[in-house]
């Protein structure tokens, strides 16, 4: 099997770790997914829109995974130096 169980999980860490640590002030504000940017909505947008959701998961991302994150990573950098 190319492309097993763990190379996805590889994958999904990859992509949390990638979400946890994108700056608000650096980057996610200049492309408009920052939380100021998304308070209320705006004239003529739903308060369920994709922007609104993915504004919101990353938020949940980056409060909520963080710590988990740190001890998943130590993990999975310990399981690679040992049995590589």
């Amino acid at each position: 099997m190319l492309f097993g169980l763990g190379k996805l999980f590889y994958v999904i860490l990859l992509l949390i770790n990638a979400i946890a640590v994108l700056s608000e002030e650096r980057f996610l504000s200049r492309i408009g997914l920052g939380r100021s940017a998304n308070e209320a909505p705006v004239f003529g947008q739903s308060e369920n829109s994709t922007k609104s959701k993915v504004v919101q998961l990353i938020g949940a991302v980056q409060t909520l995974l963080r710590i988990p994150l740190i001890g998943i990573n130590i993990l999975v950098i310990v399981y690679e130096l040992l049995l590589g």
